[in-house]
Order: structure tokens, then sequence, then C-alpha cells
């Protein structure tokens, strides 16, 4: 009799046991997922109250189920209640990646809108209201300046251009007339011409050096001082380069400019010291009397 009490109550107890670990397990899903899904609602709505959302699958009210029906277990609820809970952690994760992408795009165009606003916008300003001009108002006069007169064309042509046959010596020969008559525009151009067409002449070193005396004469230091310099850079033992190391340094003091006044007045006495105490002598004592060089 006990063994049948035995066999029969068997397939009662291993059906019991097996719900009882679904609920456990169930109960423990439930729990974890109830947890995240409160961490993300404190995230996505920070401020709290009214914020959270309510399962969409409730527990059926409990109730004494009618005979025969089939009643709703605890494991079939925490289902549901699972189910509700994963749809809601599934809706607030994308209403969380839609608050992130929202405030994406509103970073973008603040930052549009701050580029912008760094220049200040153009405002249309109207024309201001002009009077009517009188009848017999004087024309405006050009801002040309003036070309040269009748009388300096006339000098300037009076000087006489050589020709000797070597056209590059003529040319630096009429450059260096127009300058000793004072004629500094026309030298300079002259001059120019001289430089650009024979850059290997034989008195090329006259040329350069006497380009940038025409500038400086004509009260032009700072357009006379880079041909002085080429000039001795170009070739520091050609005719003329020692004067131009002495006239850059007058160009460089008429600028105020000290210390490389200095540079050159000391390159000069080391480079050529048989000029600063020969045929320069008098320039040279000249020229560091005008500056205080350490």
């Amino acid at each position: 009799m006990a063994a049948v009490l035995l066999l029969t109550s068997a397939p009662a107890a291993l059906p019991a046991a097996a719900q009882s670990n679904a609920q456990a397990e169930g109960d423990l899903r439930l729990r974890k997922l109830e947890a995240e899904v409160r961490a993300l609602q404190r995230r996505v709505f920070p401020d709290g109250a009214g914020r959270t959302f309510e399962p969409e699958i409730t527990a059926a009210p409990s109730g004494t189920a009618p005979a025969g029906a089939p009643s709703t277990s605890a494991v079939t609820d925490i289902l549901a209640r699972l189910d509700a809970l994963e749809s809601q952690l599934r809706q607030l994760t994308a209403g969380q990646e839609e608050t992130a992408n929202g405030l994406r795009l509103l970073r973008e165009r603040v930052g549009v809108l701050e580029g912008a606003g760094t220049q200040p916008p153009v405002t249309a300003t109207p024309a201001p209201t002009q009077s009517p001009a009188p009848a017999a108002a004087t024309p405006a006069r050009a801002t040309t300046p003036a070309g040269p007169s009748a009388q300096r064309l006339a000098a300037v042509s009076a000087i006489e251009r050589p020709s000797t046959g070597d056209a590059g010596a003529d040319d630096y020969a009429y450059g260096f007339r127009l300058w000793e008559a004072k004629f500094y525009p026309e030298a300079i151009q002259q001059l120019t011409l001289f430089v650009e067409r024979n850059p290997n002449h034989a008195q090329i070193s006259f040329g350069r050096n006497l380009l940038g005396r025409a500038y400086l004469d004509d009260g032009k230091p700072r357009e006379a001082a880079p041909w002085f310099l080429r000039n001795y850079q170009a070739d520091k033992n050609g005719a003329r380069a020692g004067d131009s190391l002495l006239f850059l340094a007058e160009a460089m003091t008429v600028l105020k400019d000290t210390s490389r006044a200095c540079i050159a007045l000391a390159e000069f006495a080391e480079t050529y010291p048989a000029l600063a105490t020969g045929r320069l002598k008098a320039q040279y004592d000249a020229a560091r009397g005008k500056v205080r060089c350490n």
C-alpha cells in the first residue's frame, strides 16, 4: 500500500520541484532586469518623478479559478513580467540613443552658429544723400603724378649718349653721366638697364655700386641697400665691392639701423684694410663718426 502511495505521489512531486526551480530562476532574472531598467531610467530621466514606465503586462488579479479552468501559475506570471521588462528595456535603450543623437545634432548646429557669429553681420548702410553739385564745379584733378617738365626733358636730352661700339660700356657711361648731372631717376633707369643686360660685363661691379648710389643720393636708402649688399656678395674682389660695403653702412645709418651699420663697418675694416687706410680712409672715418659701435 505504501509503495502504491509512493508511486502515485511521485508524479506530482516532480512537477512541483521543477516549478519551484523555474520560479527561483525567474525571480532572479526578474530582479536583475528590474535593476537594469531602474538604472537606465535614472540615466535617461535624471529628474526622476513621473518618468518611469509601468509594465505593459501585469499579473492577473488573484482569485479562485473555477473548477476545471487552468490557473495562471507563478512561473507564467514571472515570464509575463520579464517580457514586459525586456520590452521596456528596449524602449529605454532606443530613447537613449535618440536623445544622444539629438544632442549631437544640437551641438553641431551650435558650433555652426558660433562659427558664423565670429564675423559681425553685414548691415546695409544707406548711401548718404548728396546735394547736387553746383553748375560751375571744378572737375576733379587726376591723381597720376605729373611727368617730367619740358625743361627737364630738354636737359636730359642734352646729355650725350656715348657710342664706342661696346654697347655695355656705353650703357654704363650714359648712366654715369645722368647720375653725375644729378638726374637720379633717369640714372636709376639707365643703370638698371645696364645691370640686367650685362651681368658679366667687366664694369658690372661699377654698375651695381653706382645704381645703389643713385638710389641713396635720391633719398631712397632702403632701395639702395640691397644693391650694395648684392655687389659685395656677388664678387668680394670686384672693383667696387669695398665701396659698396662702406656705402651699405651709410645706408643703414640713414635708416637708423645701427647694428647692421656697425656690422658692415667691421666687415669693411677686416676685409679691406688697404682701402680703410688708403683710398676710402676719409669716407670710412666719416661713416664711423656717425654711429657708436661696441
